[in-house]
C-alpha cells in the first residue's frame, strides 16, 4: 500500500475536528511553501504612450475637451 493510502486511511479514523485541523494545518503548511505572486505597482506604468503627448500641447487639448463638453 502507498504512503498517500496509508495516510488516508488514517485520516479516516480520525474525529471530524481532529481531520479539521490537520486540513487547515496541511493549508497553512503548502500556503507556506508556495512562493507569493509578485505585486504589481501602478508605478511600473510611469511613461506609457508618452510619445502620443509628444507632440500635443497639454493646455490646447484640455481647452479642446472642455470645449467638447458643451457641444
Amino acid at each position: 500500500m502507498t504512503t498517500y493510502q496509508e495516510l488516508r486511511r488514517q485520516v479516516e479514523n480520525l474525529t471530524p475536528e481532529e481531520q479539521l485541523r490537520l486540513l487547515e494545518e496541511l493549508a497553512s503548511l503548502v500556503r507556506h511553501h508556495i512562493s507569493p505572486k509578485p505585486k504589481r505597482s501602478i508605478l511600473e506604468l510611469e511613461g506609457l504612450g508618452k510619445e502620443v503627448w509628444r507632440e500635443m500641447d497639454a493646455q490646447e487639448y484640455v481647452d479642446q475637451e472642455r470645449a467638447s463638453w458643451n457641444g
